[in-house]
């Protein structure tokens, strides 16, 4: 299978384990955007809305992203949000 089509298809899959749980980002104005699968097999995320700036984004994406994808679509080596607001800086 060439690697666009395979690509294509882990978009898929990982656009579908986002939507389960899209629904309790958006009930706090938040959302989350797929910006590229790399060769390496990793995703690139940009949490957006209230997503974006969020103090508690560090541990929705841990235990909630991260963990859907994951999950859902084992191919997949790992999960980068590129705007991930970091613990130490949310309490401050």
């Amino acid at each position: 299978m060439a690697e666009s089509a395979l690509n294509e298809i882990l978009l898929l899959q990982v656009e579908q384990a986002l939507d389960s749980i899209r629904p309790y980002l958006k009930t706090d104005g938040g959302d989350v955007k797929v910006l590229e699968i790399t060769e390496e097999k990793i995703v690139q995320l940009e949490l957006v809305g209230a997503c974006g700036t969020c103090p508690m984004s560090a541990m929705t994406f841990k235990g909630g992203i991260e963990q859907a994808i994951m999950k859902a679509v084992p191919e997949i080596k790992g999960v980068v949000a590129v705007n991930l607001t970091p613990i130490s800086e949310s309490f401050v």
